[in-house]
């Protein structure tokens, strides 16, 4: 069955219409040619029946009686002759018997098999006759039995004739109208084939021709297709291909742009670094210096490096949208926070942190990557002794991170350029992908993210907030 599932898929549109459309009338012609061969046999029987009871009727006129009373007894004198006229062909012969008063055997075949059924309540025709099917000397007949009353000047009785006919000239007649009806069935499934069979090469020259210019493309061509003289039926297929291209487009051009921005950001600290190198076996800079310098160009290359691969990580994620398992948002938001702890004490920081359980579907490296970023942006932008809140709380189907800093706050240029990768606020303080993490991360995770300054009484900018809000576990994600 399976196999036959496969062969079946594998089949083209023209070879699925011309079995889906084929089958079903090949069937019902079947159908319709059994009964076809039923009906001609039927109507081959009404036709001849006639001539059987012609045939029987006219022994009834070759009849008489001898005998008067309880001895009068049927005679008959038929010759074979007689049933001469009623033979069509030589492809059929007839039999009779004639039976008297009492059942005797008065003339015929007396081994043709005895009547022994009773006569129909309402016949065809206004005599005393039964038609049956039997068999005669190992071949199929039909038998007419007439019940015809015999009167003569000395008595009277009720004489029983029957004849019979073989069916060679009946088949004959229903297979010849079979025939004959099968050639135009056949006819007829021809021209369905036929007609099929050119709609549907006309029908598909347009995909064919769509085809064959999607393979005369270019590889890096992704305009949208034009096919116009499609069916209606294919116009949601190009519409969609068409919105794939123009994905796949977009995707292409964010992945040059990434590239091409992080290899200009590369750039910068492998020339720094080369530089230091040479600097050191020159023996410009003390060679605790030298490292020192090359430490820190190092440890900003990697840094670079890991925010990329993590920003590649959720770009991947949120285009697959795999299924992902359930992670506490508040124990991860803790422990990032106890991270960063020697950093927020470095500072001086007046911290506090509040949490709610809070049950979300993500990877705990999205989740702890989401919060470190945002927190440490944070800390690095509240100067010393300021202050800092973190408050994660649920709200029905929600849940909602709120990290306030005592910050600057942002410029409207910032602002403009805020999740932009390499898109840097200070100069020297990160690489600019930070943000731009963030927000794949929360988009990955069906979420909003938004950052704003935050307004003392008096007017002023008195620090930044960013807020994040992801659906909890199972609740449907959507605007909020």
């Amino acid at each position: 069955m399976n196999e036959l599932r496969k062969r079946l898929a594998g089949l083209s549109m023209r070879a699925r219409l011309l079995w889906g459309i084929l089958l079903p009338v090949g069937v019902v012609v079947a159908i319709n040619t059994v009964s076809l061969y039923r009906d001609s046999l039927q109507a081959a029987d009404t036709a001849y029946d006639r001539t059987l009871l012609a045939s029987a009727k006219a022994i009834a006129e070759l009849l008489g009686v001898d005998g008067s009373g309880e001895q009068a007894r049927l005679v008959a004198a038929v010759p074979y002759a007689a049933l001469e006229a009623f033979e069509t062909d030589s492809r059929s012969r007839l039999y009779f018997k004639v039976l008297g008063f009492n059942g005797e055997m008065v003339s015929g075949y007396d081994d043709l098999p005895r009547w022994q059924g009773k006569l129909p309540d309402q016949g065809a025709y206004p005599a005393l006759v039964d038609f049956y099917d039997d068999q005669f000397r190992g071949e199929p007949v039909r038998m007419a039995v007439l019940l015809q009353p015999v009167s003569g000047q000395t008595g009277m009785g009720l004489a029983t004739i029957q004849v019979a006919e073989t069916l060679a000239l009946r088949r004959g007649l229903a297979r010849q109208l079979l025939l004959h009806t099968l050639w135009r069935q056949a006819a007829l499934l021809a021209v369905i084939a036929i007609v099929v069979w050119a709609v549907v090469q006309h029908a598909t020259r347009p995909v064919r021709a769509l085809s064959a210019a999607l393979r005369a493309r270019d590889a890096d061509d992704l305009s949208p297709l034009q096919a116009p003289g499609l069916p209606t039926e294919l116009t949601p297929l190009i519409a969609a291909t068409n919105d794939a291209l123009a994905r796949q487009a977009r995707l292409l051009e964010h992945q040059k742009r990434f590239v091409r921005d992080a290899s200009h950001q590369l750039r910068t600290p492998l020339a720094v670094l080369k530089v230091q190198v040479q600097s050191a076996r020159q023996g410009d800079v003390e060679p605790e210096q030298a490292l020192a310098e090359i430490d820190t160009t190092v440890a900003r290359a990697t840094q670079l490096a890991n925010q990329m691969l993590a920003l590649a990580r959720a770009e991947q994620m949120r285009q697959q949208g795999v299924a992902m398992p359930q992670q506490d948002w508040a124990e991860i938001t803790r422990a990032v926070a106890l991270d960063l702890a020697p950093l927020i004490a470095k500072q001086g920081l007046d911290f506090d942190i509040r949490t709610q359980p809070a049950a979300i579907a993500s990877f705990e490296w999205a989740l702890r990557e989401l919060t470190r970023n945002l927190l440490h942006n944070a800390v690095q932008h509240t100067p010393a002794g300021g202050r800092l809140d973190i408050a994660l709380t649920v709200d029905r189907e929600w849940a909602r991170l709120l990290i306030a800093d005592g910050g600057p706050g942002l410029t409207p240029q910032q602002q403009e350029r805020l999740f932009l990768p390499f898109a840097v606020g200070d100069a020297g303080k990160g690489s600019g992908l930070g943000l731009a993490i963030c927000q794949a991360l929360v988009h990955s995770l069906g979420g909003q993210i938004e950052l704003g300054n935050r307004l003392d009484p008096d007017g002023r900018v008195a620090g930044l907030d960013a807020r994040v809000s992801l659906p909890l576990r199972h609740a449907p994600a959507g605007p909020r």
